[in-house]
């Protein structure tokens, strides 16, 4: 479950669950979903992004800001564009776990499109 890391569910405190609970936001707006989902498969600058997802810029632009506030994702300059990336793997970890969860209690259909973890 937590891909080589001993984590301890019993008796979590009040700060981490704080945290916790301010990163699971993260996954609660449809659009920051699809942000990650497409950053899994390879980093992009906002333009390519938002093409990508049928989204205005602003929007994803606005969207980035808060996953990077939240350390979801990083921004690397490339030249004059800055590409964005997941910060690491624990994020696509996360963002597969919600995906095989939705999908095991049937709000989202299986297939063969799903987010996967890039390797260490």
């Amino acid at each position: 479950m937590s891909r080589g890391h001993k984590v301890e569910l019993a008796f979590v405190s009040a700060q981490d669950a704080d945290a916790v609970a301010e990163t699971m936001r993260a996954l609660s707006t449809p659009s920051r979903v699809r942000i990650l989902s497409r950053l899994a498969a390879a980093p992009v600058s906002v333009g390519k992004l938002a093409s990508d997802l049928g989204l205005e810029q602003s929007t994803v632009s606005q969207q980035l800001r808060v996953l990077r506030h939240l350390r979801l994702v990083v921004g690397t300059r490339r030249g004059r564009l800055i590409e964005y990336s997941l910060h690491d793997d624990h994020v696509a970890v996360l963002l597969a776990e919600a995906m095989a969860h939705a999908q095991h209690l049937g709000l989202v259909p299986v297939t063969s499109r799903q987010p996967r973890a890039r390797p260490a």
